[in-house]
Formats: structure tokens, C-alpha cells, sequence
């Protein structure tokens, strides 16, 4: 889907369809009155008839207007005036492109940004940008007949007045987050008999030879064996699947800036190990590599941007499974770090492979280090699907990773990282256990990651409750590549000042 803004005037607009809003009680927007105008008041007959009430997120497409150039115009709800919330905004745009994509329409203009349908023009292009890539994403790649292509492939965001000069870059950058969404979803979206260690490998490697500026590197089992990852190979021991540590360096200016590092938890299928999961719903265990598929995403967004900034991706990556080979309750392994960690409980695996590769994340004396895992399921308890639980070891780090989220309405909440919480991790026989009992799950996990994390500044992004959906919407969201792509865009911004 190709985007653009510029300023027009909607009735003289030539477009396969023109949006525009209307507020609830019968107030029509600045470019719907212009619309109206033109057709000699024929859009005010139809709110005063009651056809179009204005309510948030309704729709009305009209054919063929008198006095407008364009073949149909949608009215789309903008409910009361100055009573938006950001998720009425969201709601309001992906019902314009539902009623879109339900037209043989080609290209649509939307008078959206300035009309009150979010907080400000960059918010609201970003959140269509998005919308409009959701609206025509099809899971459906390995049915034997997938969903035809979307007609819509041309959206033009204008504006009565001349936009500002910075909304095209936004735009630019709008569409690369989609693209690296649309990425993360598709690839969290594959089963595990295709998406495998291996498979994530090799889309990688075809990441860096479609960018120059990533440079890949993939170690196997051996080359971890000599660096001395214990922790992640414990996890491995149990499939046929050869483990794979992913690295992807991006140079987006002079070498001498330390990079960002974003470590990704691969997990390509969790089974929990020889601490088995319940049987149902453990196929969206194939989602446990979503952490994975958001850093991968998130490099290819920047890459496309061509951001002025230093950033690596760490992948570490592979399968969960039980055999006569896989660790054991109670083994006790040695880690990259030196630590030994008692494995008390198979299935909280995710931060055995991240201690690991936090700890190689050193090699590249970095700047800020993110790990980003579907970590727990007491985050999903917590927080629900609504917001990534977030936790840090530097309150700035935290707080610019929050104002972030609420840019790209990818939000996160700030947990604690209370050295209170750090005996639950004793063990009478090891350096510490893996699990820290029920009570505070999701803090204690981050507590365990917090102790290979001491030399560098570190936030951790648990995304149980985000990466995906369940139920009758069951797939990938490609959270929080909106999240992480807007952090690294404010670096780079900071970084020129």
C-alpha cells in the first residue's frame, strides 16, 4: 500500500473515495462541510434526516455526490466533540478502512488529520498508517486458497491547509513500522514445522542481503558451546532442532556511537519441556517467538528508514521440547556469565536462552540494552492484552520507553525491580532457581534477568499479554515493533541536538 499526504480541497478532490467526518448531534468537519458546500447542502440533509448520526466509529458511503469530483465519499462518526479518547480514534479509523476495503475503491483520500480524530496530525497518521496496513493483512498464506489481494492500495492523507513539512518523514516512518509489522506478524503467525531456528536464520540473513547497512551473524550449538552458554543449550537438549544465536548489526552512523542492542526471545515452539504445558491452546506456543519477530521486524523498519543510529538484534532461538535428551527439574546448569541457575520448572525457558544472550550482548560495548519476550503468563494476569509490562534498571531508560508507547499507542506500564523481590530466587544448591514461586511471577522472572545486566543500562518488554491475540481473532499483532521503532526514532532525533 502505497501513502501520501498533501493539501487539496475535498470536493474538487479526483479520488475513488473521499473520508470525512461527522460529529455525533450533527456537526459536520471542516472538510466535510466544504463537501457539503458543494453539494448544495446535500450532506446536512442526510445528517438532519437521521442517516448519519455521527456516532463513533459509524459509517455512511454515498455514491456519485452532485457538485464533487470524487466517485463516493464515506462519512465516518467522530463522536462528541472534544470527548476523543486514543481508543476511540483507533476504533474510529480501522471502521474507515473496514468500510473501504468493503468498496471496489483503488485509492482513497482521508481528511482525517486535521479533524479532531486523535491528539495531534503526527499521532493520528501514524495510528491510519497503521489501520490501513491491518485492514488488508491476510494470514492466509498456506491455505490452499488464500484471500484475493485488497483493491485499496493508494491512501492520500490531505489537509485543507498546507501540512506541515515534518508530517511526510512521519509518514515515511509510519509506513516502514508497518512494513516491520507486517513482518513480525507474518512470521509469528507461521507454525513451528516452518518457522524454525534455522527458518528465522535464513530470514535474517535475506534481511541483511536486502539492506547493506545489517550485518548478520549466526552462531550454532558449537560456537555457543565454546562461549560457554549452558543456560541456553539446557533448553535445546530436548529437540532435533539445531539452536541458532542470531545477530544483526545495523550501522546507521559512524561506528564510534554505541549501538542499541535489542535481544529477542526466539522460542519457535514451547511445549514447557518435561514441565509440560496443558494441551489446550499450546498451539499458540508457536507465538513464543514473537519477542524474535519484533526485533527482526523493528530492523528491517529502521533499515528502511535509514535512521541515523547504531542498533544490534540478538536472536537467541529454538524449540522447547521433552525427549530422553531434555533437561530435567533439577538440573543445575552454568551460564555465559558463570552463574549457575537450579532449573526448578522446564517451562520458564524464555529467560534461560535471554540470561545467555544478555550476557554475549556485552561484546557490543552497548549503549541501552532491550529484551523483548512472551515471557510470562502472570503479565497476561496482571495487564491483560492492553499494555507490554515493562521493567528497568534506570528510571530515564524506563520513562523513555513509556513516552514511546504512548506516541505509537503501544503502550506499556512500569513494574517493579525491588531488590525485595530477589530472595525468591535463592537456591540451596546453585547461584539461583529459575522461578520464584506464584506470588510475582512476572517480577521475579525480571529480577532473574536483571542479574546479567549490571554493566549496561536495560529494560525488559514482557509481551505475553501483547504479541498476540486469541479466540475467534487468533494471530500475531506485530507488537511492539510500533513501541521499539519509536524509541529508536527519538534516539536518533536526541542524537542530532
Amino acid at each position: 500500500m502505497e501513502f501520501s499526504i498533501k493539501q487539496s480541497s475535498p470536493e474538487k478532490q479526483r479520488s475513488n473515495c473521499v473520508v470525512v467526518g461527522v460529529y455525533e448531534g450533527g456537526k459536520l468537519s471542516p472538510a466535510a462541510q466544504a463537501l457539503d458546500k458543494a453539494a448544495k447542502h446535500a450532506l446536512s440533509e442526510l445528517v438532519e434526516r437521521g442517516d448519519m448520526s455521527g456516532k463513533s466509529a459509524t459509517t455512511l458511503l454515498l455514491h456519485k455526490l452532485p457538485g464533487i469530483a470524487a466517485e463516493r465519499v464515506l462519512l465516518v462518526g467522530l463522536g462528541k466533540a472534544g470527548e476523543l479518547t486514543s481508543k476511540a480514534s483507533v476504533e474510529i479509523l480501522h471502521a474507515a478502512f473496514s468500510a473501504l476495503n468493503g468498496t471496489p475503491a483503488k485509492d482513497a483520500t482521508l481528511y482525517v488529520i486535521d479533524e479532531g480524530v486523535g491528539k495531534d496530525a503526527a499521532w493520528v497518521i501514524r495510528q491510519a498508517v497503521f489501520a490501513a496496513a491491518e485492514s488488508v493483512y491476510h494470514a492466509d498464506s498456506l491455505k490452499s486458497k488464500p484471500a484475493k489481494a485488497a483493491t485499496l492500495k493508494s491512501i492520500t492523507f490531505a489537509t485543507l491547509d498546507k501540512p506541515a513539512a515534518a508530517l511526510k518523514n512521519i509518514l515515511e516512518q509510519a509506513a516502514a513500522t508497518a512494513h516491520g509489522m507486517e513482518l513480525a506478524k507474518t512470521l509469528g503467525n507461521l507454525p513451528g514445522n516452518v518457522c524454525t531456528p534455522t527458518y528465522l536464520a535464513a530470514k535474517a540473513t535475506a534481511l541483511g542481503k536486502a539492506h547493506k547497512s545489517i550485518k548478520i551473524t549466526v552462531l550454532g550449538e558449537k560456537d555457543m558451546q565454546k562461549l560457554g552458554m549452558g543456560s541456553f543449550l539446557s533448553v535445546t537438549q530436548g529437540s532435533e532442532q539445531p539452536a541458532k544465536l542470531i545477530a544483526m548489526e545495523y550501522h546507521g552512523t559512524d561506528k564510534k556511537h554505541k549501538p542499541i542492542v535489542l535481544v529477542g526471545k526466539g522460542i519457535t515452539f514451547d511445549s514447557g519441556g518435561i514441565s509440560l504445558k496443558p494441551g489446550a491452546e499450546m498451539d499458540e506456543m508457536k507465538y513464543d517467538m514473537c519477542g524474535a519477530a519484533s526485533v527482526l521486524g523493528t530492523m528491517q523498519a529502521i533499515a528502511e528508514m535509514g535512521l541515523k543510529l547504531n542498533v544490534v538484534g540478538v536472536i537467541p532461538t529454538c524449540e522447547n521440547l521433552p525427549s530422553g535428551k531434555a533437561t530435567k527439574p533439577g538440573d543445575i546448569v552454568t551460564s555465559m556469565s558463570g552463574q549457575t541457575i537450579e532449573i526448578l520448572n522446564t517451562d520458564a525457558e524464555g529467560r534461560l536462552i535471554l540470561c545467555d544472550a544478555l550476557t554475549y550482548s556485552k561484546k557490543f560495548d552497548p549503549d541501552t540494552v532491550i529484551d523483548i519476550a512472551t515471557l510470562t503468563g502472570a503479565c497476561v494476569i496482571a495487564l491483560g492484552n492492553v499494555a507490554s509490562g515493562l521493567f528497568s534498571n534506570e528510571d530515564k531508560l524506563a520513562k523513555e520507553l513509556l513516552a514511546a508507547g504512548e506516541q505509537a499507542h503501544d503502550r506499556a506500564w512500569q513494574l517493579p525491580l525491588w531488590e525485595d523481590y530477589q530472595p525468591l530466587l535463592d537456591s540451596n544448591f546453585a547461584d539461583m532457581q529459575n522461578i520464584g514461586g506464584r506470588a510475582g511471577g512476572t517480577i521475579t522472572a525480571a529480577c532473574f534477568l536483571s542479574r546479567f545486566t549490571k554493566d549496561y543500562r536495560w529494560a525488559h518488554l514482557d509481551i505475553a499479554g501483547t504479541a498476540w491475540k486469541s479466540g475467534k481473532e487468533k494471530g500475531a499483532t506485530g507488537r511492539p515493533v510500533p513501541l521499539l521503532t519509536q524509541y529508536l526514532i527519538n534516539r536518533a532525533q536526541t542524537a542530532k541536538q
